[in-house]
């Protein structure tokens, strides 16, 4: 029997976490749908009365919805109001507690992974480059300038006492433009393909989306952990080519002695995963602690002479 690893699989992540994507999208377009409005800010039907979408169980967009009348709001969002406005109020905090405890339970940038418009866009994007083979740089800019961006944002936002980046966010150029036609952030997303397909590879996701520099902070307190086993990693670094945030944040398992993925810019998107010929890589729940360095072998004290 041949001990060649198979990299064939009935069950690959990315193809739930498409699914999954594009269930969003759908989601937040069902309300306006059956409202009998049209997508894009179209109108449909005659001169009639149309019931709001607002009326519906479930209405809104990734930055402010409400599910059963409870409101909920997008964290970063919520930061730059507070800081633009200099007001706090608690009906806020209240709105975007839940949505923090869910990614903070889950992992903070699993919100680009399986939820974010843009990603789905630039993976799409990625594909379409390979398909022409077109050569970028794989790391132009550090994936830690995110962090820097969006406390860049805030200050900003409290300078200016305007939620900087959603005046820009190209999340909202796919989001909400399919469901109202705003036209916000369009020329944004534009140049991030652009960016994607001539410039570097996932450049805005991995290194300069501010929103993902949230996430990024918040992820070290998740539970869903892309965990390895030592024993059957052959070396080959397939999951290092397909990892769609920094390669570097597998290097802990892969050349040191941890055993899963802490970095909070891991999606938990399953690409590494699905990338292991040998099933080296799978998710597990809960954080392990983390293993001690090893020691040093002591010095051979010197001979006896005789």
């Amino acid at each position: 029997m041949s001990d060649a690893p198979n990299p064939r699989r009935a069950f690959r992540w990315s193809y739930l976490r498409h699914t999954v994507q594009a269930a969003v999208l759908a989601l937040f377009a069902a309300p306006v749908l059956v409202a009998g409005w049209g997508l894009f800010g179209l109108a449909v039907g005659g001169d009639d009365a149309a019931p709001a979408p607002a009326e519906l169980p479930f209405f809104g967009s990734l930055s402010s919805s409400s599910v059963g009348g409870l409101d909920l709001l997008d964290p970063f969002g919520f930061l730059q109001v507070v800081a633009a406005s200099k007001t706090f109020e608690l009906d806020w905090l209240l709105a975007v507690l839940p949505v923090l405890v869910v990614y903070g339970l889950i992992r903070g940038r699993a919100f680009c992974g399986w939820v974010c418009p843009v990603n789905l866009l630039l993976e799409i994007a990625d594909a379409v480059r390979r398909k022409l083979r077109l050569n970028v740089r794989e790391m132009p800019v550090p994936r830690h300038a995110k962090l820097w961006i969006a406390l860049a944002v805030l200050a900003l936002s409290a300078l200016t006492s305007v939620p900087v980046f959603e005046a820009f966010s190209p999340i909202s150029a796919v989001n909400k433009g399919i469901l109202f036609g705003a036209v916000t952030g369009v020329w944004v997303l534009l140049t991030i393909v652009l960016a994607e397909l001539f410039w570097g590879h996932r450049v805005w996701c991995r290194s300069l989306c501010p929103l993902g520099g949230f996430y990024e902070a918040l992820g070290h307190m998740g539970q869903v952990n892309v965990k390895f086993d030592r024993s059957a990693c052959i070396r080959c670094d397939a999951c290092k080519s397909a990892c769609l945030s920094d390669p570097a944040i597998l290097d802990p398992v892969l050349t040191e002695r941890d055993v899963i993925v802490r970095a909070g810019d891991c999606m938990a998107c399953g690409s590494c995963i699905d990338a292991c010929p040998t099933r080296a890589l799978s998710f597990t729940l809960g954080r392990t602690a983390k293993p001690a360095p090893a020691s040093s072998p002591e010095p051979a004290s010197d001979a006896v002479e005789a």
